[in-house]
């Protein structure tokens, strides 16, 4: 039994949080507010996950000095904008080579930061590591067959985290390519955005199947620049990723993009998601990286206009669609 303490109770760190509990391990969470940590321990029911009752086991906190104490390993679950200023919080707390890994996927806006590279660059001291896959909380919580990929340029570090995951309903695979997988995880999000408006709009399954096509072709021109390694993003962590956020309601993403594509402004749909939608940070950050490392990606810019240039859905697509003629 491992001690572990979970940094956020939104759905992906609830349904880790409970996942692990049920491997028996000895879990915390910690809550941004003492009355969130309350309601967590008086009902054991998360709003995302209604019918679903967490693990009594698990222990809830809003003081990160407790919940970074004596633990085996920190798993960063803030939504991605509160990564930074949440390190920074916690970062006295650490102790010299402790662990953590981060499970949440974005792009830094301004910085181009990984989450991974934000928690290295607030916590020094620490050894970070990236969890990243085709993994949506819903189901994790339910023990619905899933896999998901540990990533560490330590490999005994990646396998670590592999064992304390793995069991018969979660099958976790390594990789040292920590640039690929949190890109791959990433950067699907602004694609996902893409396949729900074009769900909105009313197009069919054609255009989908070219999104997500041409989608990998952009995620893997950029990352492989970055430093990834090609083959990562044909894996889990890229492609695998991309399919099941292009293709689930329960993506938060695509059900953003629907929105969108039905005639929302981005604000309006992101309120009426009602969570944190990743993809719209990392689309600004992902055109900004691609201008910095001349690589060219026009889903990508067309989200970024629909969403932050107020552009027409439908003439986005029509744009992409008449861009000039050229081989696969």
């Amino acid at each position: 039994m491992s001690q572990i303490a979970v940094i956020g109770s939104g759905a992906w760190g609830l349904a880790l949080a409970s996942h692990l509990a049920r491997m028996n391990h000895d879990v915390l969470v910690w809550c941004h507010a003492e009355e969130v940590a309350d309601q967590l321990r008086e009902s054991g029911v998360f709003a995302g996950f209604p019918d679903v009752v967490l693990p009594s086991s698990i222990r809830y906190t809003a003081d990160l000095q407790e919940a970074a104490a004596d633990q085996d390993l920190l798993i960063f679950a803030v939504a991605s904008p509160f990564t930074r200023s949440t390190a920074k919080r916690i970062a006295p707390y650490i102790r010299e080579g402790q662990r953590i890994t981060a499970v949440t996927k974005g792009v830094e806006d301004g910085t181009y930061a990984t989450q991974v590279e934000i928690i290295r660059q607030e916590i020094p001291c620490a050894a970070v590591s990236a969890l990243s896959g085709p993994t949506h909380a819903e189901e994790v919580v339910r023990s619905l067959p899933t896999t998901i990929v540990s990533a560490s340029e330590d490999p005994e570090f990646a396998a670590f985290v592999q064992d304390l995951f793995m069991n018969e309903f979660l099958r976790v695979y390594t990789s040292t390519d920590v640039t690929g997988v949190e890109l791959g995880g990433s950067l699907k999000n602004v694609i996902a955005l893409a396949a729900g408006i074009a769900d909105g709009i009313g197009y069919g399954d054609n255009l989908k199947a070219a999104l997500i096509t041409r989608g990998i072709h952009e995620i893997c021109g950029l990352a492989v620049k970055l430093g990834a390694r090609y083959e990562t993003l044909w894996g889990l962590s890229g492609m695998g990723d991309l399919i099941v956020t292009c293709a689930s309601m329960h993506s938060r993403n695509r059900r953003a993009g629907i929105l969108i594509g039905q005639g929302k402004t981005m604000e309006e749909a992101m309120a009426e998601v009602g969570q944190v939608v990743e993809g719209v940070y990392s689309a600004k950050a992902a055109v900004g990286l691609a201008e910095r490392c001349g690589v060219e990606l026009p889903i990508s810019r067309e989200v970024n206009r629909v969403l932050f240039e107020h552009k027409d859905p439908q003439q986005a697509v029509r744009d992409l669609l008449l861009r000039e003629r050229k081989a696969e």
